[in-house]
């Protein structure tokens, strides 16, 4: 049985999703907030706070994890440098879903932006 076991499908086949999830994770590291739909900004949450957690302790096995996640050298070494020691104090809660009155043109979906807290 499947009983709490919710996890945000998006609709799409598991590797479009894990693909998904790390273009998403790689531009919001790149460009600190990120304009999305609110779905998608949900699942990235949890995506996106487990790597910064790995982040505040820079150590070569934590990179490695990282990378195996990202596949990107760019991003990695800007969440190591950049993201990871400004929340070193802070025991989570790293991002913020702001939510958008007007829904998307195309076919009126909710959407949000996705950000680090300051």
């Amino acid at each position: 049985m499947r009983h709490s076991k919710h996890k945000y499908k998006l609709g799409v086949t598991p590797s479009h999703r894990k693909s998904l999830m790390r273009n998403l994770a790689i531009s919001m590291i790149d460009h600190g907030k990120i304009k999305t739909t609110q779905t998608k900004a949900k699942a990235l949450k949890g995506f996106v706070e487990k790597l910064v957690t790995l982040a505040k302790e820079d150590s070569v096995h934590n990179r490695r994890l990282v990378f195996s996640k990202l596949n990107n050298k760019e991003a990695v070494t800007k969440l190591f440098s950049e993201v990871g020691p400004k929340f070193k104090e802070r025991n989570g809660g790293y991002t913020r879903i702001i939510k958008l009155a007007d829904g998307r043109v195309g076919d009126a979906s909710k959407m949000g932006y996705i950000s680090f807290v300051d």
